[in-house]
This record gives C-alpha cells, structure tokens and sequence, in this order.
C-alpha cells in the first residue's frame, strides 16, 4: 500500500511512523518535518498528504501534528478525505470500520511507539463495515465534501 505521512516536527514518533510503515511492507511518501526543504506548517504538510489520498496517488494517509487536532482539521478540508484523530486502537478500528477513514491523525505528544504499533495493528486490520446505515452515513459525509444537501 502507498501511504502518505506527515508531520509538522521532527519528533522520535513520527520518524518510527516511517519506519514502522516501510518494515510493515508500504511505499511511504513523506512530507513536512520529515522532508528536507518542504513546507514544515502543520496546515500544509497535513494538506500534501491529504491531497494525496483524495487524488490517488495513495491509499492512505498519517499526518501528525503535537495534539493531532491541527492536522486532522486540515486533512479534513480536502475533499474526499475522511481524517480521523485516534489516540488509541480501539479508536482506530472503530473509525476504520464505522467511519471509513482514510487518513489517520496522530498526536505526536500522546503517541508512544508501542501505541503507536497498537493504533497501527487496529488501523490497517479493520476493514469499512457493510451495514447499510454506516454507509449511508459515510456517503451523507461525501455529499458535504461538494457542499451538496445532505438529505
């Protein structure tokens, strides 16, 4: 899988984000803090990755910011990004299954590396639930990304 990683400061976590992500056997374009010469700012980083995901040149995306709100927020304004910001596994799996997301916001202040490898395992091992209603409920979501009527 192709995923998109950023982050607004070079911080341990973030760097074992990639490296968890490369020995799990993805294809990791990074950006931010994390990239030599690119726009660092929480927004804009957040931004790139996100981009990605919406235009298809990933699967997925992690952004990160110190709380993770930041990077969620902005993530969440490209449309066709679903960010969601989990500090646990149970978080991650729910918003994997029930909420479809394709981009996951972590907080580099809250996020130790055995969670992260906890958030990690719950994340890509859930899969988007078939129930009728929490699909309506994620297409509901895709009519606001065009700022169309939500009924």
């Amino acid at each position: 899988m192709r995923i998109s990683v950023s982050s607004d400061m070079d911080e341990p976590v973030a760097r074992s984000l990639v490296g968890e992500l490369r020995g799990r056997g993805h294809e990791v374009l990074v950006h931010g803090a994390l990239r030599p010469d690119d726009d660092a700012r929480w927004a804009a980083c957040s931004e790139a990755a996100a981009r990605e995901v919406a235009d298809g040149t990933a699967d997925q995306a992690v952004v990160c910011c110190w709380t993770g709100t930041g990077a969620s927020i902005a993530a969440n304004k490209v449309p066709g990004v679903r960010a969601a910001l989990c500090t646990d596994a149970y978080t991650a799996d729910g918003a994997r299954r029930w909420n479809d997301a394709n981009v996951l916001a972590l907080s580099l202040r809250l996020t130790s590396e055995p969670l992260l490898k906890e958030i990690l395992d719950a994340w890509f091992a859930a899969e988007a639930s078939g129930d009728a209603d929490d699909r309506e409920n994620v297409a509901r979501i895709g009519r606001l990304d065009g700022g169309r009527p939500t009924r």
